[in-house]
């Protein structure tokens, strides 16, 4: 008998150094920590919640199929370490950071423990999550809210901006553009 793959969602985030290689980094990172990702949303170009002076963040979320036996406390062990290879030294709330790795949902799996809150504590409080978290899964139920995603983004009190970010250096990203040029051999 085959049992359905439990899908989890993970945010990630950064707004230190060349925040969409640090991103792609990280989405390299889960794959290779053998958490396949079935599909990323966009990045979207966020203000810093809670903060002042710290750049903006780039955001995204990945959807991941879990591999069979591998526990919640697995996942975010994996993904602490993910942060820890690309800079990240420490874990306060309104630190900048190369890269910040969340565990958004495990399933329906409902967990409070000291070392683990799944679904994550505030992300029916963030835009920056519910903006593409809902173009990946918008009728995704969070199971103690009891609200869908859409309807949490419909309800969220944050007027924080989140907008689609394009790596365009016209459209104002010239720090983070990535220039491919063709070379001839001779």
């Amino acid at each position: 008998m085959e049992t359905e793959p439990i899908i989890a969602y993970v945010g990630l985030g950064s707004n230190e150094g060349f925040r969409a290689g640090n991103i792609l980094l990280a989405v390299r990172g889960l794959m290779e920590a053998g958490l396949p990702v079935v599909r990323l949303s966009a990045l979207y170009e966020t203000e810093p919640v809670g903060t002042d002076g710290h750049g903006p963040y780039l955001n995204m979320v990945a959807e991941i199929e879990v591999p069979e036996n591998i526990a919640p406390s697995q996942i975010m062990a994996r993904m602490v370490r993910i942060e820890y290879l690309l800079g990240r030294r420490h874990k306060f709330l309104q630190a900048p950071r190369t890269i910040d790795l969340d565990l958004l949902f495990f399933g329906d799996t409902v967990i409070d423990t000291e070392f683990l809150i799944v679904p994550h504590p505030r992300l029916h409080k963030r835009r920056f999550v519910l903006v593409p978290l809902a173009e990946l899964e918008p009728d995704l139920m969070h199971p103690v809210v009891k609200k869908t995603v859409t309807e949490l983004l419909d309800e969220v009190e944050d007027d924080f901006n989140v907008a689609r970010w394009s790596p365009d250096p016209r459209k104002g990203n010239r720090s983070e553009s990535i220039h491919i040029s063709a070379s001839s051999g001779s």
